[in-house]
């Protein structure tokens, strides 16, 4: 199973066909050679395998990061509740 987190654009290569995406504030290169349609900054797209598959729309980005937001809240509470192990 793979998990796309909605990341937006900061940075547009036009030479290389790549884009710089922000992931819940981890930054990276990834190859926008599979979109036919344009990419602007600012734009949320969902990546797979270091290149971008679509667009998506910024309300439902904003949504989903929350969501993922508060998984990893949770995850991180549930980690710290468990006991140390000695072994």
């Amino acid at each position: 199973m793979c998990l796309s987190i909605p990341s937006q654009i900061v940075a547009i290569d036009n030479e290389r066909q790549s884009v710089t995406v922000d992931t819940l504030g981890v930054r990276r290169d990834v190859s926008s050679h599979l979109m036919e349609e344009p990419l602007e900054l600012g734009d949320y797209v969902l990546i797979h395998i270091g290149f971008v598959m679509n667009k998506i729309d910024k309300e439902d980005a904003l949504h989903s990061i929350e969501l993922y937001r508060e998984i990893v809240t949770k995850l991180e509470l549930e980690d710290a509740a468990m006991p140390i192990s000695s072994t």
